[in-house]
């Protein structure tokens, strides 16, 4: 019994005091604003956003060679080269996969 009142008390001992919501640290946090007075975090969307163009269109320049070289060279021939270029594929998906998911 009295080893289940020490767990208990050990318990109560750990949990955070009650937070009060009047606090003013626990606002919501201020918007960080660069030199030019432009907002941080559209600085940043801006940017992931012409990252995701760029690999887009590498995305897409790939698999029309892909494409074709899948087209030229018949069902019976794999190339090293087009093993290479769907790795390449896959990273640039992930890649912009994973930018988008930031938000």
């Amino acid at each position: 019994m009295w080893m289940y009142l020490l767990v208990v008390g050990c318990l109560l001992a750990q949990t955070a005091p009650p937070v009060d919501p009047r606090h003013p640290d626990l606002g919501p946090p201020e918007e960080v604003r660069l030199p030019n007075g432009k907002l941080q975090k559209d600085a940043i969307l801006s940017e992931d956003y012409e990252k995701s163009l760029k690999d887009a269109r590498e995305l897409a320049r790939l698999s029309d060679e892909l494409k074709t070289g899948l087209e030229d060279n018949g069902k019976h021939i794999l190339s090293l080269q087009m093993l290479k270029k769907t790795e390449e594929i896959e990273k640039l998906a992930k890649r912009i996969h994973d930018r988008m998911k930031r938000y």
